[in-house]
């Protein structure tokens, strides 16, 4: 099973409610923090909410 590099590149701020708290159950706290994550589907469906929001890279 392979991880993800998520890096928030926007701010939640004008986003929902729902996107906000996508953020957070990340570990995303403010603009530029990085988590890695296992990839999962879980994962994936909370990335793909804020997608617009984040960037996403494979790590081994």
């Amino acid at each position: 099973m392979g991880r993800l590099k998520v890096t928030q590149k926007g701010s939640g701020i004008g986003g929902t409610q729902g996107q906000r708290d996508t953020l957070r159950s990340l570990g995303l706290k403010r603009l530029h923090d990085v988590v890695v994550k296992e990839d999962r589907p879980e994962i994936r469906g909370m990335v793909n909410t804020v997608s617009h929001l984040v960037t996403v890279e494979e790590v081994d």
